[in-house]
């Protein structure tokens, strides 16, 4: 019982080790790809499409949009250039969704990227 302790304990020490162990960044080419697999990762997960599909679940088509990433990895803005889905509910939705979105990477101090990404939903 107590090994069982043991490796709780040193799991639960290794959590803000392994947060902190993110990725640095450091050219466009490098953060576009990464912005897009994790997007792609996030609105192909489990938990958002449970969400969507009870929420809207007639929502059918494209949003491409211009996100803003800072030097921590979140999305500092998100702007919709172009769409299908005439929805502001669920515009707004996947715009709050992404503007929550924290990545598993971090640039450079006082660095921003702007990425370009097509999201389809179906």
């Amino acid at each position: 019982m107590k090994v069982i302790y043991l490796f709780f304990a040193i799991s639960l020490l290794q959590l803000p080790i392994q947060a902190q162990n993110r990725k640095l960044l450091t050219s466009e080419e490098e953060v576009q790809e990464a912005v897009s697999a994790e997007v792609s990762d996030l609105f192909s997960s489990e938990k958002f499409m449970k969400l969507k599909n009870k929420k809207f679940p007639e929502v059918k088509g494209y949003i491409v949009y211009d996100l803003s990433i800072v030097g921590n990895g979140k999305v500092s803005t998100c702007f919709k250039v172009d769409s299908d889905i005439k929805n502001p509910l669920f515009i707004n939705f996947i715009s709050s969704y992404l503007i929550d979105q924290k990545f598993f990477f971090k640039l450079q101090k006082q660095q921003r990227y702007k990425v370009r990404y097509r999201a389809e939903f179906s």
